[in-house]
């Protein structure tokens, strides 16, 4: 299975970072610029988040073994509420890259084929789902839940980071009243606004790396 062709620059002249699989990364502040980024998905196919300049990305991590993430794609609430996330991002042509960070022998380790049969199988939607068993990607971002999620905006800026929402459960029925802080930082994005809760804390499982 191939994982990532390089990792590059990825923040701001102020925030350098250098990438490995074994060692932890400084948190990337909102502000930073994430332009330089080449992935390969589950189906074999290199992704440079530089592509997307003008677009708005979205990174949501996940691991299908995590009642987190369960909870969240659960069709109990109104056919999954990640699911229709990701359908309401591609109605505005927002760029919906989903990582799966976890090491081989660890929970949520899935090869390309079977990336592809959950996507199919949970009637997920994203632009594709990055393969990152080394952990790189996730390392760089220091993404510690699933999920945790980012945006970056079409100047190819990192705007949010955290929660998917503010109720830390594994009850599908607790999304419907939650805060989704996805959503708000989408529709303040579009709209021009500044984002409310632009940076919060994320929950979910660890994200299973390699050490």
């Amino acid at each position: 299975m191939r994982t990532f062709a390089k990792l590059a620059a990825l923040t701001a002249a102020t925030l350098a970072i250098a990438c490995t699989a074994q060692t932890a990364q400084a948190k990337i502040e909102n502000g930073s610029n994430v332009s330089d980024m080449t992935v390969v998905d589950s189906n074999g196919v290199t992704h440079n988040l530089s592509d997307y300049a003008g677009k708005t990305v979205v990174l949501e991590w996940t691991n299908h073994g995590c009642p987190y993430v369960v909870k969240h794609y659960s069709e109990e609430h109104e056919g999954g509420n990640m699911q229709n996330l990701q359908k309401a991002a591609a109605e505005d042509d927002i760029v919906w890259l989903s990582i799966i960070s976890s090491a081989p022998g660890k929970q949520g380790y899935v090869s390309g084929q079977e990336a592809n049969e959950l996507t199919t199988t949970r009637d997920a939607s994203p632009e594709a789902v990055v393969l990152d068993a080394a952990g790189s990607m996730g390392r760089t971002f220091s993404a510690k839940t699933t999920p945790h999620m980012f945006i970056i905006d079409p100047g190819q800026t990192l705007v949010y980071q955290g929660a998917i929402d503010n109720v830390r459960s594994t009850n599908p029925a607790d999304i419907a009243g939650a805060t989704n802080y996805v959503t708000e930082a989408l529709t303040a994005l579009k709209e021009g606004r500044p984002i409310a809760e632009a940076d919060t804390k994320p929950y979910g499982c660890s994200v299973k790396y390699n050490n």
